[in-house]
Parts: C-alpha cells; structure tokens; sequence
C-alpha cells in the first residue's frame, strides 16, 4: 500500500465562506498515482471545515444564513470562549455543525463521487492563514 500527502493552505478574505477545492484534490489523487484507495480530506484548524456537497450559490447562501441563525457572531458576549480574548465562539460552533473531514473512495485513480458532489473548505473565521490536509491511501 502506498499513501501521498499534500497541504492546501487557505486564506479567506471573508470572515465566512465556502471554497470549492475538488480541482486541488483531484491534482493530489493524479499526483499520489494511486488508482484504488482512500482519500481524506481534513481541515487542519478548528474554526474551519471540509464537507461534501452541490456547488450551488443559492445553496451556500443558504447554508451561511442557517449556520448564522445557529451560532450567531454576535453578540460576542454570548459566547465563554470570547472571555479568553477570542471573538470566534461561532466558529467553532460552524465547524462543528458542519464536520472537520471528509473520506472519498479513489476507483479507477478517480475520485468516486455521487451525482453533484464536490469538495469544499468552509471557512467561519477568515482573514488569515489556515491549512487544509490531503491524504491518499492505497494501491
């Protein structure tokens, strides 16, 4: 068995967003030369996320004012986490929610998705510079 590894590094210029990093996985499954296998797919931060799902713009919308209407910014009171000086209780309430990983099956040196799937980072505490960890294991 063999396992490939690579690093994204994300910077978001907004507090909350979705990027979609499918392209950069498929580049490190090519890269790994692995045909049958496993991918994870992990965001390395705990104010951020990787999850699987449409690429949709009016879905992401969604998403964004249902995460907010979960764990709202404000007030930064309404978090204890903020007493340590932080303001992104939120975000790690977000990431929460929305998972720190995916796994893809790798078939035929492809990622094997169902119909509309695709990978996203999901940033909830942007502005600065965050990683995201590709891990490809198998044959």
């Amino acid at each position: 068995m063999k396992s490939y590894t690579k690093e994204l590094w994300m910077q978001v210029p907004a507090r909350m967003d979705f990027v979609n990093i499918t392209p950069d996985v498929e580049d490190a499954v090519r890269a790994s030369g692995i045909r049958e296998g496993l991918c994870l797919v992990n965001a390395m931060h705990i104010t951020a996320s990787v999850f699987i799902n449409d690429d949709e713009p009016g879905l992401h919308r969604d998403y964004k004012q249902w995460l907010e209407e979960l764990a709202p910014h404000e007030p930064l009171s309404r978090y204890a986490h903020n007493r340590t000086g932080e303001d992104n209780g939120d975000a790690h309430h977000k990431r929460q929610i929305m998972g720190r990983e995916v796994i893809v099956a790798i078939t035929n040196g492809k990622l094997h998705f169902g119909p509309w799937e695709q990978i996203f980072y999901g940033e909830f505490d942007g502005r600065r510079r965050k990683r995201v960890l590709i891990k490809i294991i198998g044959d």
